[in-house]
């Protein structure tokens, strides 16, 4: 398992509400838009279940969330952040996209979720779990919200494995990412920090290990784009001693 680089709490808040007003433009810029591809692939997988209380956790300014409300028609989705400058730029934009009655942001970490057990039918988060100053314990808090038989779908930048992406993204991450990154949003921890973070994220076997320590079944994971970003799926166990069903 790769060994892991955290920063406190504090300071990630800080940086991400620095970068807000450059955020959508940095990923769009250094994803190639792909990334908006990326996340209709993640929420396609709950198409199925149609939940209809969905949590998005760590939801930046709020992407994922928004795709969320308009492919799948719940009734709420409650997307969660730290950094309330991010989210201040989302409800902005569920304004301009007609959806602030369905999408309801609201400041708050993934330790320390602020809801009851069993609130949400699904679990969401894109490239945000890398940023959980405790992973462990923020993946048991997204199995505790979530109700029996509903699902979590994260989206999440990966290593890849096989030459030769492999070289290439190194290359990319060690020189071109952080460059960019630093020009744009004039912010030379910021995207330090990116490369870090996806180099020391347990992904693949490992993160599906995590999964299944935090309560979740048959954990499986897609990769995407030659191994550059990851879905992972897992399911929470129904309650077969109170014969819950899923809704």
């Amino acid at each position: 398992m790769a060994t892991r680089t955290t920063y406190e709490p504090d300071r990630v808040r800080s940086m991400f509400n620095r970068i807000a007003p450059r955020y959508d433009l940095l990923n769009h810029l250094l994803s190639s838009g792909i990334d908006i591809v990326w996340r209709k692939k993640a929420v396609r997988l709950l198409q199925p279940d149609a939940p209809e209380e969905i949590l998005d956790v760590a939801t930046g300014t709020g992407d994922l969330a928004f795709e969320a409300a308009r492919s799948l028609r719940p009734r709420r989705v409650v997307a969660l952040d730290v950094a309330g400058e991010m989210m201040k730029i989302g409800e902005a934009k569920a304004i301009r996209k007609g959806l602030q009655d369905v999408v309801a942001f609201t400041e708050g970490s993934a330790e320390f979720l602020p809801f009851s057990d069993a609130s949400f039918e699904a679990v969401i988060s894109s490239f945000g779990v890398r940023n959980f100053s405790d992973l462990n314990r923020g993946l048991s808090e997204c199995s505790r919200v979530l109700k029996p038989g509903g699902s979590v779908v994260i989206l999440e930048f990966s290593t890849p494995r096989k030459s030769p992406m492999k070289q290439l993204y190194a290359l990319y991450s060690r020189l071109i990412l952080p460059g960019v990154g630093r020009l744009v949003s004039k912010d030379k921890e910021a995207y330090r920090y990116l490369p870090e973070t996806i180099a020391g994220f347990p992904d693949g076997e490992d993160f599906l290990s995590l999964l299944t320590a935090a309560g979740l079944e048959s954990p499986t994971q897609t990769r995407l784009t030659f191994g550059i970003a990851t879905i992972y799926h897992a399911r929470k166990p129904l309650d077969r001693n109170r014969n819950e069903v899923r809704n």
